[in-house]
């Protein structure tokens, strides 16, 4: 059983990154069991809270959408298993987690291999200031940002607006920009293959189920479940990584492991959160060992309490965090539009 006397705990400290790779080692193993367990809790409420919000649609809508929205924190949790075996952390083998990750995708709207390359891109190059751009929120430095023309800043600050970052700009990606292979299409077939069997089976699906319960109550029953958690999503992925602690360096000086654990956040949220996101808020240790499980990720904080405080942000500290725009490389830290104006 894992615990804080093992000699090399009590070597690491909480900002020597890489003893900590080797420490959270042992939490990497997955179990098949629980695999399946998480998968049926996760899928049946979804499916059953879809066909509740569909059934109820003649009672009224003020009923049906709660349901929809009930439905949509499920499908975050599916997306989370899905990003999982992304990472080849869900199962123990490599096919079982491709082909679950397959499946969910159509269901998440996601392909699934140019997703994961995307992420995986994301994962090596994080916090790094001269390899942004594949798997990342768009992050202009000051310094950068200041160059653009009227225009270009126009577009960066609309991009930032959080109308567009958490609303439309996860309805683009979801229900357009996954629709190609968008990043990767000069990269041979298999990014083709990926996109184009997804959209195929989600067109199948979708024809499917708007056959049985017709277009217009599949529009409003699906379409706020796809709309609601894309949102959450994207702001998810937002705050683990654009908080005020966070941290940025150029490729000479970037490190991986310190880039892991002191550039993503502790996402401290309320217990029946972590649970829909599927523990994805303890962000610095999912980075520091993509391959641990993250139904294993609460007991490494349990078994390395020391790790609780690194980057931590809480639910209502992390709204503050949609000002911060733009990484300051001269106070090396993210600012706003308002401090950027201010300084001149």
């Amino acid at each position: 059983m894992e615990n804080s006397q093992d000699p090399a705990v009590s070597a690491a400290t909480v900002t020597d990154a890489r003893a900590w790779m080797k420490i959270l080692a042992r939490y990497r193993q997955p179990s098949t069991g629980r695999g399946i367990v998480e998968i049926a809790i996760t899928v049946v409420p979804l499916a059953a809270l879809w066909a509740l919000a569909w059934a109820t649609l003649d009672i009224g809508y003020w009923l049906a959408l709660p349901l929809a929205i009930a439905a949509a924190c499920f499908l975050v949790r599916l997306f989370a298993i899905q990003h999982d075996c992304g990472h080849g952390s869900f199962f123990r083998h490599r096919l079982a987690n491709d082909w679950f990750g397959r499946i969910a995708g159509v269901l998440t709207f996601t392909p699934y291999g140019v997703w994961r390359h995307a992420h995986a891109t994301h994962h090596a190059s994080t916090g790094n200031l001269d390899r942004r751009g594949l798997g990342d929120v768009d992050t202009l430095t000051v310094q950068e940002y200041r160059a653009r023309s009227f225009w270009g800043r126009l577009r960066y600050r609309l991009y930032r607006h959080p109308l567009v970052m958490f609303g439309l700009g996860p309805a683009y990606v979801f229900l357009l920009h996954y629709r190609l292979p968008v990043g990767s299409m000069r990269d041979g077939w298999r990014p083709w293959a990926s996109t184009m069997t997804t959209n195929l089976a989600i067109g199948l699906l979708v024809a499917l189920l708007m056959w049985v319960v017709g277009i217009k109550a599949f529009l409003l029953v699906h379409l706020p479940i796809l709309l609601f958690a894309a949102s959450v999503g994207v702001w998810m992925f937002f705050v683990q990584h654009q908080f005020e602690h966070t941290t940025w360096e150029n490729d000479r000086e970037w490190n991986l492991h310190d880039a892991a654990l002191h550039g993503s956040s502790h996402y401290d949220l309320p217990a029946f959160l972590h649970w829909f996101t599927a523990n994805i808020g303890i962000h610095h240790v999912h980075h520091l060992n993509s391959r641990i499980p993250y139904y294993r990720l609460p007991r490494v904080l349990r078994d390395h309490p020391e790790l609780r405080n690194v980057g931590r942000l809480t639910l209502w500290q992390s709204f503050r965090c949609v000002r911060l725009v733009l990484w300051d490389e001269t106070q090396r830290r993210l600012v706003s539009f308002r401090e950027v104006r201010a300084a001149g």
